[in-house]
């Protein structure tokens, strides 16, 4: 019988968690398959996903008809379709998280798209998500705004596990990290637990490529001093911003300020390498996931890329291979004319827009759902 790539990812220190949701695969028992047979640990979620799911199957059709006709309104059913499937799914999960001692076994819901700039609502909506869900093995996603920053802080300062979404940029990963010591010192202060405290910041990959890839591509097709250049960055800024990431979250996880944290049972903050199936068909299909295996990371894959790494997956620690050198390496792009903290900038704000545009689809999608259940006429029982 041929090994699992995926179960092999373990001995280097990785977690593999499902970038999507849905209902029927939890009704099949598909996603119990996937924990059992694949080591899978964790599922995340986001508009974009629910909307996929939702709108893309009948899984939901029962629920919603149900729901419609007691009276409740569309936010109130996409919370309790929602709120349902990640309870479910935290269920599913809650051996490996027990097993585990709750160091995994996750499962991520976001804060509604509309609050990526208002830390007050972002925090209130946090909340009210961790109430609602009411399972140890949830994360409240929340974006790596600068709103987001003390939302960040103060939820973990509460004891809500986080999942920091919408990550692009270096200096901001540095800020996140430092909400989340910030959150556990006051945990610390209170004399309140730590261990039973997670968080992962979510790092979005390809995305970055999709953006510099053409200006890259450009520079190397009209300016020939600068071609070599351009191929060094073509297709790698993802992986070298990432593995940057990496080396800061070793020297942030490894100081004493972290280590004061940790003697009172705090867990490090984990990098979940987010947005790994690859957008170029000219690149492999595992780009994302081979470059960044190595200690104490997550990467969160598709169904599509999961089946692929099942497949011919090569399992090794390449992720601080030439990490001191992809450092130095992205100080250069400047001379290439991109200014990457600015990229990074512009990809928050259009991830945010996308997960906008994901719900509103979503919300009106069940809008018309309601109203079509509401207009059918209620058929009589026969027999009396």
């Amino acid at each position: 019988m041929k090994d699992n790539p995926l179960l092999e990812l373990e001995a280097f220190g990785q977690s593999i968690w499902m970038d999507f949701i849905q209902r029927g695969m939890i009704a099949s028992g598909q996603l119990k398959q996937l924990i059992e047979k694949d080591g899978l640990r964790g599922v995340t979620s986001n508009p974009s996903i629910f909307e996929k799911a939702i709108a893309g199957s009948h899984d939901y059709d029962d629920a919603i008809r149900a729901l419609a006709l007691e009276g409740k309104s569309v936010d109130q059913i996409y919370d309790s379709l929602t709120v349902e499937d990640i309870q479910r799914v935290a269920d599913l999960f809650r051996p490996v998280y027990d097993r585990l001692d709750g160091a995994d076994g996750f499962v991520s819901l976001e804060v509604s798209p509309y609050l990526a700039r208002d830390t007050a609502r972002t925090i209130a909506d946090a909340r009210r998500l961790w109430v609602a869900v009411a399972r140890p093995n949830v994360m409240i996603k929340v974006p790596a705004t600068m709103e987001g920053l003390p939302a960040i802080q103060q939820l973990i300062g509460e004891g809500i596990n986080v999942n920091i979404t919408l990550l692009f940029g270096l200096p901001r990963y540095r800020q996140v990290a430092e909400a989340y010591l910030a959150g556990l010192e006051t945990l610390a202060a209170q004399d309140k637990p730590l261990k039973s405290v997670a968080s992962v910041a979510s790092f979005f990959l390809s995305r970055i490529d999709v953006l510099l890839d053409p200006t890259l591509e450009k520079l190397m097709a009209t300016d020939k001093s600068k071609a070599d250049f351009g191929k060094t960055f073509h297709g790698q800024v993802a992986i070298f911003s990432a593995k940057a990431a990496y080396q800061i979250y070793q020297d942030i996880f490894a100081n004493e300020r972290f280590g004061k944290l940790k003697a009172k049972g705090a867990r490090t903050q984990r990098l979940l390498w987010a947005s790994t199936s690859t957008k170029n068909p000219a690149y492999n299909d595992l780009k994302y996931v081979e470059a960044l295996i190595g200690p104490e990371t997550i990467d969160t894959i598709p169904l599509e890329t999961l089946a692929a790494y099942r497949d011919h997956g090569k399992p090794a620690a390449r992720l601080t291979n030439d990490a001191e050198q992809a450092s130095k390496t992205l100080l250069r792009l400047g001379e290439v004319g991109i200014d990457l903290d600015m990229a990074t900038q512009r990809l928050e704000d259009e991830g945010i827009q996308k997960f906008i545009k994901a719900f509103d689809v979503l919300m009106n999608t069940l809008k018309e759902e309601q109203s079509q259940m509401l207009s059918r006429p209620q058929v009589e029982p026969t027999g009396k």
